[in-house]
């Protein structure tokens, strides 16, 4: 059986299948509490700097890392569109922050989800420059407080069609923000250490009919969600996540087939 999200998180739409089952640990599980804590800044930029993560984001086009594929219900077919998010990070108290918006419910696609700051590209636009110009039309984040300092692997997403490339941007302290209210209800943070808590990630397994899943025996697929700050984080930007957790604490978080 599938985990049963808190009744009070806002409303999004989840389109759980109805055999989803729950999944396995998360990779992080046998890493030792106290290992998890102590996130601070050096060492999730050290980490990066391990796997060759720093520095210019590898834009679209055919050298671009391979994407790690968010399958889900739906597709839109054709060529996806090319969009870019901001993963701002500060320290506070030694530890590494991530700051997140919850989407309006009035948008037409992705509504009331947990996502980073973000939209698609300008023609001619480099990736870097979306990210920063839409975290400041979402929420107000001063473009001259964010220094780019890395990326994780893109994500393509099914049900929008977006090839989605995360920026890793470093703020130098907790960030002075405004909801954007046509865009986002909610601006929010939390700890890289308190996402790696037992009991806050939890994987599912879904099967869609007529979706080959490769590498799959019987045609399933993972799905991740994390629960904190009185959310629920789940689709590409529980992906992202899921990898910059994993890059930080040095275990194998494999991408979805």
């Amino acid at each position: 059986m599938a985990h049963t999200p808190d009744p009070v998180t806002p409303p999004q739409v989840i389109p759980r299948p109805s055999g989803a089952r729950s999944g396995g640990p998360a990779p992080w599980a046998r890493v030792a509490p106290p290992r998890r804590r102590d996130l601070a800044l050096t060492r999730v930029l050290g980490a990066l700097d391990r796997r060759g993560q720093l520095g210019t984001t590898p834009g679209p086009g055919a050298d671009a890392p391979h994407p790690w594929v968010e399958v889900e219900p739906g597709d839109t077919g054709g060529p996806p569109v090319w969009a870019a998010v901001l993963v701002p990070l500060f320290e506070e108290r030694g530890e590494t922050r991530v700051v997140l918006t919850r989407r309006s419910t009035a948008l037409r696609s992705h509504r009331g989800e947990v996502s980073f700051p973000g939209g698609r590209l300008d023609p001619g636009e480099a990736v870097e420059a979306a990210a920063v110009r839409e975290a400041d039309e979402e929420i107000a984040l001063e473009p001259g407080s964010v220094r780019v300092a890395g990326w994780l692997h893109p994500v393509l997403t099914f049900v929008s069609g977006s090839l989605i490339f995360p920026v890793i941007g470093v703020l130098g302290g907790r960030p002075h923000v405004t909801a954007s209210p046509a865009e986002v209800d909610r601006v929010f943070d939390v700890a890289l250490a308190d996402l790696v808590v037992d009991g806050v990630f939890y994987e599912e397994r879904w099967s869609v009919p007529g979706r080959p899943v490769r590498g799959s025996a019987d045609g399933s697929f993972p799905v991740w969600f994390f629960e904190a700050a009185g959310e629920i984080i789940w689709g590409a930007t529980a992906r992202m996540l899921y990898e910059l957790l994993s890059v930080v604490l040095g275990v194998s978080g494999s991408p979805a087939p």
